[in-house]
């Protein structure tokens, strides 16, 4: 009898129940704001996927001629911290018909005067281009290999390896522990004042974001404080040697005269006292924002590298002017 009349009861319940609706406490208003909140937020996503430039998208662009400044800081038992030779050959040498035959030039349109400067006229391939341009691209037309741990350079460059935990370094007579780090300044007008962003992995990957960048590979204890390449001193003046040039035209103050320079490109002109560059061939120094980070705080949006800004607070013995064969 129970158990009948338990059924009785759930019976009248499921009754009373028929046709009635079942309501949200508070009403139909949360539910409706939770769906608007979807939609928006994967509206954002679709948009922020299709306006992402895709590879070799973006500047620079064929049409364009930036240069960036490239140096080699590091050390070895023998000479302490020195800055590497510079990187020779411009990677135009022809054949027998005078057509170049540099393969990898030829793919990318990237390449030096061994003037410590890297040329950055990409060709149509879209190898230089946009997203594409990146340190790597140069490196790896001149050989040279760089990883976490290992910088290396052929054997028409001085053949010299450096790798963390076997490569000793010597300053002032002191044995160190020396790490591969990348310096990078955004621009050669701002070495002497300001902090470069330190990358310690997939350094090849850094991009070439504008006109004018300076990078510096080391291989130098931690605690050394960073230093720009020789020539980012003298960017505009190296740049206009090739008929290209820079779009900002402050010299950097330090180890040059501290006036500003206007560059006429394509003349090798140079006139003091002045901010403005006139040029027969202009490019755009607008940033693509890749990577981003700009202190030990912001990563690389890319996800390619990680940055932070390096304090120039260590002091360390002045490097050895000295060059390694």
């Amino acid at each position: 009898m129970a158990s009948s009349s338990s059924a009785n009861k759930v019976a009248k319940l499921a009754q009373k129940g028929k046709g009635k609706k079942v309501r949200f406490q508070g009403g139909t208003l949360f539910p409706v704001v939770i769906v608007v909140v979807v939609v928006l937020l994967g509206s954002l996503v679709v948009y922020a996927r299709q306006s992402r430039p895709g590879p070799g998208e973006g500047e620079p662009t064929s049409n364009q001629h930036w240069h960036a400044a490239l140096g080699f800081y590091v050390c070895d038992e023998t000479h302490g911290l020195f800055e590497h030779p510079k990187l020779t050959g411009t990677l135009e040498e022809t054949d027998a018909q005078g057509q170049l035959n540099n393969q990898r030039y030829l793919s990318t349109g990237i390449h030096s005067h061994a003037d410590g400067v890297m040329h950055w006229h990409p060709n149509s391939s879209g190898k230089a281009t946009g997203t594409n341009a990146r340190l790597k691209v140069f490196l790896a037309n001149y050989g040279v290999t760089l990883t976490n741990s290992k910088l290396s350079f052929p054997a028409d460059q001085g053949g010299d390896t450096y790798e963390e935990g076997k490569t000793k370094c010597k300053v002032d007579g002191v044995e160190k522990d020396a790490s591969l780090k990348l310096w990078v300044w955004d621009s050669y007008s701002t070495v002497s004042t300001a902090d470069p962003q330190v990358y310690t992995t997939n350094m090849g990957d850094v991009r070439i974001k504008n006109d004018g960048m300076v990078f510096m590979v080391a291989f130098v204890p931690d605690d050394t404080k960073p230093k720009a390449p020789e020539a980012a001193f003298n960017l505009p003046t190296l740049g206009a040697a090739d008929g290209g040039g820079t779009t900002q035209t402050t010299s950097p103050t330090g180890d040059t005269d501290n006036a500003a320079t206007t560059t006429i490109v394509g003349t090798g002109t140079t006139v003091e006292g002045s901010d403005t560059t006139l040029a027969t061939e202009t490019s755009s120094a607008t940033s693509t924002g890749e990577p981003s980070a700009t202190d030990a705080s912001t990563p690389d949006t890319t996800g390619d590298s990680t940055a932070t800004t390096a304090k120039s607070t260590a002091t360390t013995a002045k490097p050895t002017a000295t060059t390694s064969g």
